[in-house]
């Protein structure tokens, strides 16, 4: 991972599309500072589209794409997004699977939330499970002490005996049945709203994290940053950049430098 600083001027100029990771890489200690909410607004004004790209819940993604300066969202690990229409007041929403496959996944997950919180002492199911639609967030160390690497390893392990995917986050295993990632959706996501293709017009976009969940969108984007808190994890795909700064603050070390170079160049 190169220092960010580093980052062409030239390549930065080019950038129309800035997806983000949400949980401490746009967020700090679980809240969103003013920071990040204020760099957003300057993107958009600049004509950088954000999207965030998350594995936080349904609910979350549609308050996300009415109240935040953004061109759509992506969430639960890539199992739906969200683009709400100013102008027409609707909101356009896209699943990775229909409405029946959806309901029996649940069934599925639902049966597996129990062994998993019976077998790991001290996890306990996200305080947004509610609002997810399509995956199971178990939580272990957002609103529960943080459990060791073991206590982790033993969830996912579940997940997969189970026949389920799980992605560790900085603070959930998220867990679903299907074939969709957090890539896959973000394609389907750039096609519909903007038709951007995400092979041909890899350079226009950049792609911001911080843990192992965001490894297959450091993989395919040339273009990859990683907060500097990304450092706490071994990642077999790092970001090719990474801030000086942690969470929040390297989201907007990365948003200035997008915007000064779009200055510079326009």
């Amino acid at each position: 991972m190169r220092p960010l600083a580093q980052f062409p001027v030239a390549e930065l100029a080019r950038l129309d599309y800035l997806l983000c990771d949400i949980d401490d890489t746009v967020t700090v200690a679980g809240r969103l500072p003013a920071a990040s909410l204020q760099a957003m607004e300057q993107l958009e004004q600049a004509q950088v589209s954000v999207v965030p790209v998350t594995g936080r819940p349904a609910g979350w993604c549609d308050h996300i794409a009415r109240m935040w300066p953004v061109k759509a969202v992506v969430g639960e690990n890539g199992a739906l997004w969200y683009a709400y229409n100013r102008a027409t007041r609707l909101m356009q929403v896209e699943y990775a699977k229909d409405a029946v496959t959806r309901a029996e996944d649940r069934v599925r997950l639902d049966k597996l939330a129990k062994q998993i919180l019976a077998a790991v002492p001290g996890c306990a199911l996200a305080s947004d499970q509610f609002c997810r639609i399509a995956d199971l967030a178990v939580d272990f160390c957002e609103d529960v002490p943080a459990l060791g690497h073991r206590e982790i390893d033993r969830i996912v392990e579940m997940f997969n005996e189970a026949g389920a995917n799980a992605k560790v986050s900085s603070i959930h295993v998220n867990g679903w049945f299907g074939k969709y990632d957090k890539l896959s959706m973000t394609r389907r996501c750039l096609a519909s709203i903007a038709k951007v293709d995400i092979e041909a017009d890899n350079r226009r976009c950049v792609y911001i994290g911080d843990s192992p969940n965001d490894q297959p969108m450091f993989a395919h984007f040339v273009n990859s940053v990683g907060v500097a808190n990304v450092a706490n994890f071994k990642l077999d795909n790092p970001p090719r950049w990474i801030t000086s700064a942690s969470s929040a603050a390297g989201f907007v070390e990365l948003a200035e430098l997008v915007l000064s170079a779009r200055k510079q160049n326009h």
